[in-house]
């Protein structure tokens, strides 16, 4: 698995995006038991945070050292440095067990035996992630630009799982239906920008270049999203049980 957001951990953890509650309490109402769930690529605990709120005991797992020293801090959370593909969990643990943007950077069969070996019978398995946000048509053909044709060579290959919503992976399990959910903002145009600096193909631009990508649209950026605007996010959500 790569790391790609160690070196802008607090960045990451202050800018981006949340899933909507919707989300969580569709999760709840198919889950058998809510005694234990396993986070994997929990970054900086995003997701772990609200799953502690219905789940007695959360595991959250990371590659990313300083990820998880920029975690959300609650009792029944518990923190720890392990990859996606090979764990201490004992075996059939887990009455969830969820990955939010993060498993396209899995190898996916490696972290699917896992699971199978972690999961309880009727377990639940969720894999999560948000695809590229819209915005103003003025804002969207800017970022577009960015994402396209700026960074776009930029990008790792793993990326097109995100831009494919997730059906371009393996899904080894009896995969329930899941509604269209999006998330709402309305951000500042410096949380906007705080945000797509966080992206990894920017990262990898800067130190291929030593400059920074964002800046070159910066001011067609906050000419046409003004001080504040709304941003929408396409939620991936992809849920199933053991086979």
């Amino acid at each position: 698995m790569k790391d790609n957001f160690s070196t802008r951990s607090y960045e990451y953890s202050k800018y981006r995006p949340e899933y909507p509650l919707e989300v969580y309490n569709f999760i709840k109402d198919h889950l058998n038991g809510y005694e234990n769930a396993w986070d994997c690529g929990t970054g900086n605990g995003q997701v772990a945070n609200e799953l502690a709120e219905f789940i007695s005991k959360v595991e959250a797992t990371d590659i990313s050292e300083n990820q998880l020293k920029n975690a959300y801090n609650k009792k029944n959370i518990s923190y720890s440095l392990q990859s996606a593909e090979k764990t201490g969990f004992k075996s059939t643990q887990f009455d969830l067990i969820i990955s939010a943007q993060a498993v396209h950077w899995f190898d996916f069969e490696k972290f699917y035996a896992e699971v199978n070996r972690c999961i309880k019978n009727n377990g639940l398995i969720v894999l999560l992630g948000y695809g590229l946000f819209h915005s103003n048509l003025e804002t969207n053909e800017v970022i577009n630009d960015l994402y396209n044709n700026i960074i776009g060579p930029y990008w790792d290959p793993e990326r097109g799982h995100l831009d494919e919503n997730y059906r371009t992976i393996p899904f080894p399990f009896e995969e329930i239906s899941t509604p269209g959910y999006e998330k709402k903002y309305l951000w500042s145009i410096e949380h906007l920008l705080g945000y797509l600096r966080t992206w990894s193909a920017v990262k990898h631009y800067e130190n291929k270049n030593n400059a920074d990508p964002v800046s070159i649209i910066e001011s067609r950026l906050r000419k046409a999203f003004g001080k504040s605007n709304e941003v929408v996010f396409p939620i991936i959500f992809r849920m199933g049980r053991k086979i």
